[in-house]
């Protein structure tokens, strides 16, 4: 018999509400003072230029608004830990929605992204139903995921133009303790604990299960290597190699589970 899912995390909504809005915040500032030879410079990912990217980052919020404007499912379909393992599917309908956006003013963009965000979110209920790509979910789920948006894509316009961009601390354990969950919804079991401190803790693989002391099989590493690990902006062996990752133990191997989003 497979290992039972463990009960789902829970989140504050106010505080995601609040983050998305603060790293979104952050992301606005950097993008304003990006130079034209800037944000014509290549990315990490494939075709994308940092203007496309910087273009995509307001989907994270335009998405939600259109989403709410849409009519309400019947009922949710998708639990908020499958939800980054299912996007894996959206990949061409996501770029091909990036392309499309005018990104001639991007400071106007960033304006009117954010204002009609606000005006649809004020009177929004966190249990209010949201039609997504992947299956409907609430709204305080789907806040959940914009921090990862958020996160994944404010780390890639950092590679892309070695811009300094804080990282708000809500936003980042949000996007690191979801990641972590959609590890052990993957590969449910515990025979190995995971470890992203200060965010994050949990178990996976199945095998036997350690019930005091330490466990026998430990993954350890900080949130931004274990963001990149999950999105696979890095690689287990070279995160390995470079010490960002340590793993302990024979079922302490990752590799064959990761990405877990594209």
């Amino acid at each position: 018999m497979p290992p039972a899912r463990k009960r789902a995390r829970k989140y504050d909504s106010a505080r995601t509400r609040a983050a998305v809005l603060a790293q979104f915040a952050h992301v606005r500032e950097a993008v304003a003072a990006l130079t034209p030879e800037q944000l014509a410079g290549p990315t990490r990912l494939g075709e994308w230029t940092v203007r496309d990217l910087a273009a995509h980052l307001t989907m994270a919020l335009a998405s939600l608004t259109r989403k709410l404007a849409e009519p309400e499912p019947a009922g949710r379909e998708l639990a908020l830990a499958d939800w980054p393992t299912a996007t894996a599917a959206g990949a061409a309908g996501i770029d091909a929605d990036t392309r499309a956006i005018d990104t001639g003013d991007l400071p106007a963009l960033y304006a009117e992204t954010l204002a009609r965000y606000e005006e649809a979110l004020a009177t929004a209920s966190d249990e209010r139903i949201v039609p997504t790509r992947f299956g409907a979910m609430t709204l305080a789920d789907f806040l959940v995921t914009r921090t990862v948006e958020l996160v994944v894509h404010t780390d890639d316009l950092t590679e892309a133009t070695g811009a300094d961009i804080p990282y708000d601390r809500q936003a980042l354990a949000a996007c690191t303790r979801l990641l972590a969950d959609a590890l052990a919804a993957k590969a449910p079991g515990g025979a190995v604990e995971v470890r992203i401190p200060p965010y994050a803790v949990v178990q996976c693989v199945e095998g036997p299960r350690h019930t005091r002391g330490t466990p026998p099989n430990v993954v350890e590493t900080d949130p931004l290597t274990w963001v990149r690990l999950a999105t696979g902006r890095t690689e287990w062996a070279a995160e390995l190699d470079a010490a960002h990752v340590s793993a302990s133990g024979e079922r302490a191997d990752l590799e064959d589970l990761l990405p877990l989003m594209g």
